[in-house]
């Protein structure tokens, strides 16, 4: 899964915002950057392509980390859970974790954590998706699997990656972890992709959304009904689509 993840999607859905994500922080000239649930590297590489001088990047799932050690070397890499992190307090003056809150069980704890490690003064900044019906590419995933599963749709995108999508709640939960100064912003990006298979691949076996679909049936059978939906709604060859999330920094 991880390698699909970062070969078809992380180019695609991920890296627009990454680029977005690593500006804002450069902006605060960090000395030492903490990253959460850093997946394969996508935001790391663009981390450390700002010149942030140390970037130490973690992920609660080791297959992600090993992965992300190999795409991004000049990080340090290591598994941490971010409810628990494994770090003195006040260590890093950025703390950042792109599109990783939606899988945290206790929010506010995770934020509560990231407060600790940070120093006085220091910002984390986080994303989360909007609703589903402002990605493009999304809503055409799950209409195509809609299509080959009509009685039980796997609900993986609207559950989990959408389903932190209320600015207000994430402001909510960043207060109750302890962080008094909030802003969020809705931030609209354009993604782009070689092709609807290569987007298809990326979802159907790159995703959680991979087990939800070979437990229900044919894998290969769902990524090209999945393939034709994009082209239908998209276009054919390489196509592009809007996806908006919510840029949020909090100060410690």
């Amino acid at each position: 899964m991880p390698e699909g993840y970062d070969r078809w999607l992380a180019p695609a859905v991920f890296r627009p915002f990454a680029v977005e994500l690593a500006r804002r922080v450069a902006a605060r000239r960090p000395r030492r950057v903490l990253e959460l649930a850093a997946g394969t590297g996508v935001l790391t590489r663009e981390l450390l392509a700002t010149g942030a001088a140390d970037v130490t990047a973690t992920d609660l799932d080791g297959a992600m980390v090993e992965c992300g050690r190999r795409h991004g070397p000049r990080g340090t890499w290591q598994a941490a859970d971010a409810l628990d992190l494994p770090f003195d307090a006040e260590r890093f003056d950025v703390v950042v974790c792109q599109f990783g809150v939606m899988f945290f069980p206790d929010k506010p704890a995770a934020h509560a954590e990231a407060r600790r490690v940070l120093e006085p003064g220091g910002s984390l900044f986080l994303t989360s998706w909007g609703t589903i019906d402002g990605h493009e590419f999304e809503t055409a995933v799950v209409a195509g699997l809609g299509q080959v599963f009509p009685d039980d749709p796997p609900r993986f995108l609207h559950s989990v990656p959408h389903g932190y999508a209320d600015p207000a709640v994430v402001v909510a939960d960043l207060r109750a972890g302890g962080f008094e100064q909030v802003s969020a912003e809705t931030v609209t990006l354009e993604g782009q992709a070689a092709s609807a298979i290569d987007l298809a691949t990326g979802y159907c076996t790159g995703t959680p959304l991979r087990a939800e679909i070979e437990a229900r049936g044919d894998l290969a059978a769902a990524i090209v009904v999945v393939a034709e939906e994009l082209e239908r709604r998209l276009g054919t060859g390489p196509m592009a689509g809007r996806m908006t999330a919510h840029i949020v920094e909090a100060v410690r």
